[in-house]
């Protein structure tokens, strides 16, 4: 059975085109070194159901991927 994560990656993991059963964006993410504040903005998503409550979540994770995408 797939992981919770994003809705597309569950069902092509449900279609067995991901049989390890990790998410693909959450792969992708785990690669950019940003995977922690991703979580964390995810966690603070399915606690308030609304992603104005979440703008620390949501600065954390964009700077983190800007310093990434500077370092390319």
């Amino acid at each position: 059975m797939a992981k919770a994560g994003h809705a597309w990656s569950r069902a092509a993991a449900e279609q067995g085109e991901a049989e390890e059963g990790e998410d693909p964006l959450d792969a992708m993410i785990a690669r950019t070194g940003c995977l922690e504040q991703h979580r964390q903005l995810q966690e603070c998503m399915a606690e308030r159901q609304d992603w104005r409550h979440c703008q620390a979540q949501v600065r954390a994770f964009g700077a983190c991927m800007a310093r990434r995408q500077q370092q390319q």
